[in-house]
């Protein structure tokens, strides 16, 4: 894997995760902040170790460049300071808030994004080609 991009890896059944995905792959509009991969697929596997894949949910999770585990909100506003402009300023807003309300935030919303969300038809979101080849299986 190359260690210049994050890599982001997400439920491919999640209609929310989908959505995410697709505006941070069009928000990099170099291609080189983010690599993609669903959760479970090989990407994963030979990314994160067995150990840390115990605590990973099934929404999205960041692989750092400088080998770090994100999870919950830390991940999704780990992405949006990534991405710049006014996502990074309201990711470092959030990160002013304490983890544990972060958190509870984006484990509420977990529970309820099935119902919020429509399920995805397939684990890759639709994409413009040229950003097609930043998905990894």
């Amino acid at each position: 894997m190359n260690e210049e991009h994050d890599y982001v890896f997400y439920d491919g059944a999640c209609g929310l995760c989908h959505r995410s995905v697709r505006i941070a792959a069009l928000g990099d509009k170099d291609g080189t902040r983010f690599r993609f991969a669903p959760l479970g697929g090989r990407a994963f596997s030979g990314t994160v170790r067995e150990s840390q894949r115990a605590r990973v949910p099934d929404s999205i999770v960041v692989w750092t460049v400088d080998g770090r585990l994100l999870v919950l909100s830390d991940a999704v506003l780990h992405m949006m300071h990534r991405l710049g402009g006014w996502m990074r300023v309201a990711a470092t807003i959030g990160f002013l808030a304490p983890r544990a309300w972060r958190d509870a935030v984006y484990r509420f919303v977990a529970r309820h994004r099935q119902r919020w969300f429509r399920r995805p038809e397939g684990v890759c979101p639709i994409l413009p080609p040229e950003i097609r080849t930043r998905f990894l299986d």
